[in-house]
């Protein structure tokens, strides 16, 4: 197992001590600094089929591998987006599904690949949308959480309901079905949207307090765009009421 360290807070950053020939593996542009041992090698991960898979799931089309030569060495990867790190230790039968761009780094000896919701109504009204990623295998991943993450535990049979968007990831032994709001009242006035997300245990749910997209909708009205005066065709980005 990798040693590793999380620091920074609400803007976070893992910090990983691979050992002599010791392999990370991570989408591009995820690396923020290492020290000069690590060796980088760029690949498809696993063939085109696999490589395609990313890209439907939202992460990039290669993977960068981090290995460490000589004697151990050092590499961190950054949050894009204030919020949490959580690591996630992966075994056989014990793997993650993950929303869209919530992988951020793992071992080599992991393997990412594209989940599909089994029900067309799942992605399309759940929220979490119809393309997710999976991560089996045994090693250790970092996953990128959207805000604050609370974690629950549920049991066999135990379940949580998830608004649209907050559900992060969940164990590969958890299932998700979306339900219909009840009530027109609720419907209409209620502004929680037509679907909620119910998971059921046993596993562990990860859930954020704050998507992205959430925010992005919430900043649009205060986001002013207009074309230059100045003839160049250009656009001018401002923020205000």
């Amino acid at each position: 197992m990798i040693r590793y360290e999380i620091e920074g807070g609400n803007l976070p950053v893992v910090i990983c001590y691979p050992e002599a020939g010791q392999t990370l593996c991570t989408e591009g542009g995820a690396m923020s600094w290492m020290s000069p041992n690590m060796r980088m090698d760029t690949n498809t991960g696993g063939g085109v089929k696999k490589m395609l898979g990313r890209m439907f799931s939202g992460e990039s089309l290669f993977l960068n591998e981090y290995t460490a030569e000589g004697d151990g060495g050092m590499i961190a990867f950054a949050a894009s987006f204030p919020g949490s790190i959580i690591p996630y230790h992966v075994t056989p039968g014990n793997g993650i599904i993950v929303q869209k761009r919530g992988f951020l780094a793992m071992e080599k000896s992991l393997e990412l690949s594209v989940y599909l919701q089994k029900k067309l109504s799942k992605g399309f009204f759940g929220g979490e949308g119809f393309i997710m990623q999976r991560i089996t295998g045994d090693g250790l991943v970092f996953l990128e959480i959207d805000g604050h993450c609370k974690e629950y535990d549920l049991a066999a049979g135990q379940s949580i309901i998830v608004d649209t968007g907050y559900l992060a990831a969940m164990s590969e032994s958890c299932t998700m079905d979306i339900e219909t709001v009840r009530g027109a009242k609720n419907i209409f006035l209620g502004s929680e949207g037509l679907f909620h997300t119910r998971v059921t245990g046993p596993g562990k749910v990860y859930i954020q307090s704050m998507p992205i997209i959430n925010m992005a909708e919430r900043l649009t009205p205060y986001i002013k765009v207009k074309t230059s005066d100045s003839g160049s065709g250009g656009i001018n980005i401002s923020f205000g009421d």
